[in-house]
């Protein structure tokens, strides 16, 4: 039996794709996807996508959004039911081969639990730190940072 479509992905799943462009406005997005096509129901009549539960995200590792480093954070937060990325399923009993007709080489696909499916928490913490090759251009950045403003003392 299939499971049912609905609507409208989860706010979760939503999540994931907004702050991925938020990130990385300039992304590739080929691949993206929240709610299963025709052809998609077809292939996998029980999927994630039906329920809004999973998203799709385009492999860009040019432009900062690497899934293969995606598929190793990803495992280690609680919201995640399972992740497909190039050939490989991590599931809670950790990484296995996946042999799916589509092996996701292109994107990775996220599982959302369903207890999570409103968690619009940050995806990728991780990525939202700037990146310096050399430590002038970190004290540089870090020159231009604003002190916080002193405490009035209360007398």
């Amino acid at each position: 039996m299939m499971k049912p479509v609905v609507k409208k992905a989860t706010p979760a799943a939503i999540a994931v794709l907004r702050q991925a462009t938020a990130i990385s406005p300039s992304r590739k997005k080929a691949s993206d996807g929240l709610l299963p096509s025709r052809a998609h129901l077809k292939q996998n009549p029980n999927s994630d996508h039906n329920s809004g539960l999973a998203v799709d995200l385009t492999h860009d590792p040019e432009k900062g959004i690497d899934c293969a480093d995606i598929f190793k954070q990803l495992q280690y937060d609680p919201r995640v039911s399972y992740l497909i990325f190039n050939h490989r399923i991590w599931t809670s009993r950790g990484v296995d081969i996946y042999t799916g007709s589509n092996p996701h080489k292109n994107h990775i696909h996220i599982s959302i639990k369903e207890n999570h499916s409103k968690d619009t928490s940050p995806w990728f913490a991780w990525l939202d730190r700037p990146v310096y090759k050399t430590a002038d251009q970190a004290r540089l950045a870090a020159l231009k940072i604003k002190p916080l403003p002193k405490k009035k003392v209360k007398k």
